[in-house]
């Protein structure tokens, strides 16, 4: 492991991460040494961490070599690995934007959830391909106390269940994870938005991120809750044959969110790099014991 690991500090609408650049993907980076790093007392702080490397040294990764050049492996801030991640994605291309690895225009980033085509305008915003929604079958139901809530089943690469309520509040601290039945609906957990309209096509929401607590923002969230909201209000733009666009506002900011009648999604919003560093490689080593 060298002794000077470099790391920069993003965020996508107030949603954080540790950026640990690794083309060759030789940090060794455990569940406990990226939920150290994530730690907001004791490490650098962050609600996910991106992984930087190429997709040809990642074992996961390397089949999607040909199509994109890198790979995000993405952690939750638990250390858990994750799927997708919206706000991630913007952040890890404005990442390799300031690396001089992509200018701005068009490029490729390939994810557990596959690979996103990825757009940096020159205005600043960055726009994700986020892919098909898939809306599996069944009721879900999610609780808060002694509330409880009809949600809708949506994937995005990775699950939710989106809630509409009267009031963001009734969310409750979401310190931890929100029940929901029936369990055999997300055995892996799920991410839970609670939702409320501010307008025609202009929702909120607040969100508990599997693995993470409630976050700022939460991008493959703000698709699900497009979706939920374009099918609840029959706006669905396979059926209409026009785009479904909602303005979804997250506690660190706005998202635009665009469904097409092919059923692809697209994320639009700020990425910001905030801060870079260095990692005490000594400390990092004994976490990865």
């Amino acid at each position: 492991m060298s002794t000077r690991i470099a790391f920069l500090k993003g965020h996508g609408t107030e949603n954080d991460f540790v950026i640990v650049p690794d083309p060759e993907n030789a940090i060794d980076l455990p569940p406990a040494a990226v939920a150290a790093l994530c730690d907001r007392r004791a490490g650098i702080g962050g609600d996910g961490l991106l992984h930087v490397v190429r997709s040809a040294a990642h074992p996961e990764a390397k089949d999607m070599a040909a199509e994109a050049e890198w790979f995000m492996d993405y952690r939750n801030g638990d250390g858990s690995v994750a799927e997708m991640c919206g706000n991630g994605v913007r952040v890890f291309a404005r990442y390799l934007q300031r690396a001089g690895h992509v200018s701005e225009g068009d490029l490729t980033v390939a994810t557990r959830g596959g690979v996103k085509t990825v757009h940096i305008a020159k205005e600043g915003d960055v726009t994700v391909g986020m892919g098909r929604a898939l809306l599996p079958e069944g009721d879900v139901t999610v609780s808060v106390g002694e509330r409880s809530w009809p949600a809708r089943n949506v994937n995005m690469g990775n699950p939710h269940a989106v809630a509409f309520v009267d009031d963001l509040a009734h969310a409750g601290d979401l310190l931890s994870p929100p029940p929901f039945s029936p369990a055999s609906a997300y055995p892996d957990g799920v991410n839970v938005e609670f939702v409320i309209d501010r307008g025609p096509g202009h929702v909120a929401l607040r969100v508990h991120e599997r693995g993470s607590g409630e976050t700022r923002s939460c991008g493959t969230g703000a698709c699900a809750v497009a979706v939920a909201a374009a099918r609840r209000d029959g706006a669905d733009p396979a059926l209409t044959g026009a785009p479904a666009t909602y303005t979804v506002d997250v506690p660190g900011g706005t998202l635009v969110i665009t469904e097409r009648p092919d059923g692809e999604i697209e994320m639009t919003g700020p990425a910001v790099i905030v801060a870079e560093g260095e990692i005490d490689a000594d400390w990092l080593e004994q976490l990865a014991r």
